[in-house]
């Protein structure tokens, strides 16, 4: 698990989310989600390459129910961009780093 990546919650999300100064990768994942798995090593390595231009954050869905029915989320992995607090983009399902990257390149 890479140091920049923040694992956040409902009760944190406004804060580290919606609050954020930098625009925001959430990942909205669960343990049992093999996709999930597979994107996270390619997760943490945008995570140090992005530093200071774009914060990554995980959010388990099982345990934080609130957030995910919130922005509609009903298949893992999702990844959403969040810019000045709200949706800058949306990615569902699993996709290898070149694609990611311009996903992120078009959001921020």
């Amino acid at each position: 698990m890479s140091d920049n990546i923040t694992h956040t919650s409902d009760a944190k999300f406004q804060q580290e989310v919606l609050d954020s100064d930098t625009p925001v990768l959430l990942d909205f994942w669960a343990e049992w989600c093999g996709p999930c798995k597979s994107i996270a090593p390619v997760l943490d390595e945008l995570a140090g390459e992005y530093e200071g231009k774009l914060k990554i954050v995980k959010i388990n869905i099982d345990e934080n129910q609130q957030t995910p029915r919130q922005f509609g989320v009903r298949g893992i992995p999702t990844l959403m961009i969040f810019k000045d607090g709200k949706v800058a983009g949306t990615q569902i399902g699993a996709v290898g780093k070149g694609q990611l990257t311009k996903f992120i390149e078009t959001s921020i």
